[in-house]
């Protein structure tokens, strides 16, 4: 069967499968959001790491299928799993996970094209001209079977060293082709589906430090001189030796600035308990101060089968439980309870105020603040809309999680949104004046 006879056929599959999926959703979908659906409200995928030898384990594909957006796949894209000999492609295993997501109308993305490890053997023993033919063919041939179904591809995988030299790391690819390798996939990768999104993908450039630092130049030089990249993936896998940098928004944000977008990549964070769900909520709400932060995905469904299992640092445990950390990223998604849970459909008729008032004033900008408080009754969450005047724009939020709509600011709570009758709280913004000095004006309170 031909490449495309391949694809009609995974294409009519999927959608027999989606039909169904989509009519059993509709009798579910009011019964509590879900991390993907949480996440799709802010515009952004909220997705997971998937390996084709679970889906046939009812709970993992249950949990998969409930909560995520997006899938990509562990290790099945790898250079060792689709091309084992050289010309010779296998995509049994990729394709499954591909179905599998299609038939659920998730998107996918692709992982990864180029990287020194699982590499087969064969690639290491090529001389510098096959190895540079190979590598464009390996793109080709990988990205060319899945064209116009992978909305991101990790191009080229953690191609610089740990430590403070900056420099890259040791591979046939650097060893071999230089520097300049790196760009030479890139535009392999767009020559072979100009629509899917082209991304660099690291560890530990999670805050701003000697190794972002050199990635975020080599992005900046890219940029500069049209080299087609569209995203960069931060792998973002932290434990207490390594816990989330304090300058984690501010580190996305300056990539951000350079015109690409940012993705969370792999996710996980070893822990557990409040502790842990602190440390999530923290990731979640950076991706959501950084407009151009287009989505999450986190490296696996359940602690069983993380590759860090006994750091147990995924959403859901061994059992397929919910974890607080479930509790805490779907709140700072601004995803509502069930029925009866705080924010859950049949909450009564719970109201909320908001006022604002401008704290702090320079030539340049402002620090604005609102003020929220609850009526007559408690209430679980809120959710304030604060618009712009024309020219104005945020540039920092606290004690809330915003959504942008052209100059109107969505804010919900990210740990203060549960308020006894009468209390308050306050959620505040920096504000660059951009020549304008007018207020803003704060709308409606809704509570639930």
């Amino acid at each position: 069967m031909n490449m495309m006879l391949r694809r009609l056929s995974r294409a009519a599959t999927a959608g027999l499968v989606a039909a169904a999926a989509l009519t059993a959703a509709a009798h579910s979908a009011e019964a509590a959001d879900t991390l993907g659906s949480a996440a799709a409200g802010q515009g952004r995928y909220f997705g997971t790491a998937v390996a084709a030898g679970h889906l046939g384990e009812a709970d993992y594909t249950a949990t998969l299928d409930r909560e995520f957006g997006s899938v990509t796949p562990e290790n099945e894209m790898k250079w060792d799993a689709t091309e084992p000999s050289r010309g010779t492609f296998t995509f049994t295993s990729a394709d499954r996970i591909v179905d599998h997501a299609q038939s659920r109308g998730m998107d996918v993305r692709g992982h990864t094209l180029v990287w020194h490890s699982q590499l087969p053997s064969w690639v290491g023993t090529l001389g510098a001209s096959d190895l540079r033919t190979a590598m464009k063919d390996h793109i080709s041939g990988l990205m060319g079977h899945y064209k116009g179904e992978i909305h991101s591809w990790d191009v080229v995988n953690e191609a610089f060293q740990d430590g403070g030299s900056g420099a890259r790391r040791s591979s046939p690819f650097q060893d071999k082709l230089g520097d300049g390798f790196i760009e030479e996939a890139f535009r392999a990768a767009r020559a072979a589906d100009p629509a899917a999104k082209l991304c660099y993908n690291d560890y530990n450039t999670d805050g701003v430090n000697a190794k972002s630092t050199a990635v975020y130049n080599m992005v900046k030089d890219f940029t500069s001189r049209g080299v087609p990249i569209d995203c960069v993936g931060f792998q973002s896998h932290f434990n207490s030796n390594s816990p989330v940098p304090s300058d984690y928004r501010q580190n996305l944000q300056r990539f951000a600035d350079l015109g690409v977008d940012v993705q969370i990549t792999e996710l996980d964070i070893e822990g557990s308990g409040s502790a842990q769900a602190a440390d999530y909520t923290k990731v979640v709400q950076a991706c959501l101060a950084v407009e151009r932060c287009t989505g999450m995905t986190v490296w696996g469904v359940t602690d069983k089968y993380s590759w860090r299992s006994g750091g147990t640092p995924l959403l859901f445990d061994g059992n397929y439980a919910e974890k607080p950390a479930y509790d805490a990223v779907r709140s700072a998604l601004g995803g509502s309870g069930g029925p009866g849970e705080p924010g859950g459909p049949g909450e009564g008729t719970a109201t909320c105020t908001a006022a604002y008032t401008r704290t702090a004033d320079w030539n340049g900008g402002y620090n604005g603040e609102v003020t929220v408080t609850a009526g007559s009754e408690p209430i679980g969450s809120w959710t304030a809309t604060v618009t712009l005047p024309a020219r104005q724009s945020v540039s920092a939020l606290w004690n809330g999680t915003a959504a942008f709509n052209g100059n109107v600011m969505t804010v919900r709570p990210s740990w203060n949104g549960a308020l006894a009758a009468g209390a308050s709280t306050t959620f505040g913004f920096t504000v660059t004046k951009n020549g304008s000095d007018a207020a803003p004006a704060v709308g409606a309170c809704t509570a639930s």
